[in-house]
């Protein structure tokens, strides 16, 4: 990993990633005109994010979810950041009225309540172990 790649907080260094994935309620392929959908939901995550002093690196869906991939600093936990991004595209995309979430989605809700997150690093898991299993401890 180059050194450009770590950002710096007032006391910390880090260089945060987490894969987030939302599902439409009850599953239902709602995201049919998907580049406009897909679109306005991209703009949304970002603006979302930039509150949070986070950074949207990736966006991309299909007709019943989306995939976010999404740097940020410690300070952030992921459920808020997780809520805002669900609540406030939820509430700016339903306002929208497209009709094939109209049709098919009922209530303000447009997202499952559920949602995946998956942390993303450098280096993998077994390579961290066996660098944290070489430490010298002290006698």
């Amino acid at each position: 990993m180059k050194k450009t790649e770590f950002l710096h907080g007032r006391h910390c260094v880090y260089n945060l990633h987490v894969h987030l994935v939302f599902v439409i309620k009850y599953r239902r392929k709602v995201l049919t005109a998907a580049i406009l959908i897909l679109g306005e939901l991209r703009n949304i995550f970002s603006l979302v994010c930039v509150r949070f002093e986070s950074k949207l690196l990736e966006f991309d869906g299909e007709a019943d979810h989306v995939h976010l991939l999404v740097s940020y600093p410690p300070k952030v936990a992921i459920s808020k950041l997780v809520q805002a991004l669900k609540g406030y595209s939820s509430l700016i995309i339903r306002k929208k009225n497209y009709p094939s979430i109209q049709k098919n989605l009922w209530g303000k809700a447009l997202w499952s309540p559920s949602y995946f997150a998956c942390s993303c690093g450098g280096a993998s898991i077994s390579i961290i172990r066996q660098y944290i299993e070489q430490q010298n401890t002290p006698d």
